[in-house]
């Protein structure tokens, strides 16, 4: 009887011990995310932007740039 008394306390620990103990907070708290046009290089105009990453898609595209 008292080994499995023994028993039960050392599986106890040692699942004590594996545990973090730590609560996850919710939500994420890094940096905030913002949009591409956002950023220094776009300066906000979202406009300027589209098009840009539409000149850079067909620039992208093999048969428009051979014709």
């Amino acid at each position: 009887m008292r080994r499995v008394i023994v028993g039960l306390v050392l599986a106890a620990v040692a699942l004590a011990a594996c545990s973090d103990g730590k609560v996850a907070k919710a939500g994420y708290q890094g940096k905030p995310d913002i949009h591409p046009w956002d950023s220094p290089e776009a300066g906000g105009a979202k406009a300027q932007w589209e098009r840009q990453i539409e000149e850079r898609t067909l620039n992208q595209n093999e048969y428009t740039r051979t014709r």
